[in-house]
């Protein structure tokens, strides 16, 4: 039993653990960071408006719009051509 009374209570192993935190010296950013991300953002607005949005760009997008439009549309790409009276052709078919 001499190991029991060497070994710290939860609340105390918390307090040591919570105590290392607050000793630790607070994270600095690497040198040049932020020179960095405001270079690159400087070249973002350098190259100028794109041609397609970019939503359009990637390419699942497109294709999820493209089909959502044709599914939402009034079934005009199903249609083919047909004749002005298309009931006439189903009673001929019988």
């Amino acid at each position: 039993m001499p190991d029991s009374a060497t070994r710290p209570t939860a609340d105390e192993e918390w307090e040591n653990l919570l105590h290392q935190w607050r000793t630790q010296p607070d994270a600095q950013p690497r040198p040049f960071f932020y020179s960095r991300v405001r270079a690159r953002l400087v070249g973002e607005e350098a190259k100028g408006p794109q041609l397609l949005p970019l939503w359009l760009r990637w390419p699942s997008y497109a294709v999820m719009l493209g089909i959502i439009l044709m599914l939402s549309g009034d079934g005009a790409a199903e249609r083919s051509v047909e004749p002005a009276n298309h009931y006439q052709v189903y009673s001929e078919g019988r």
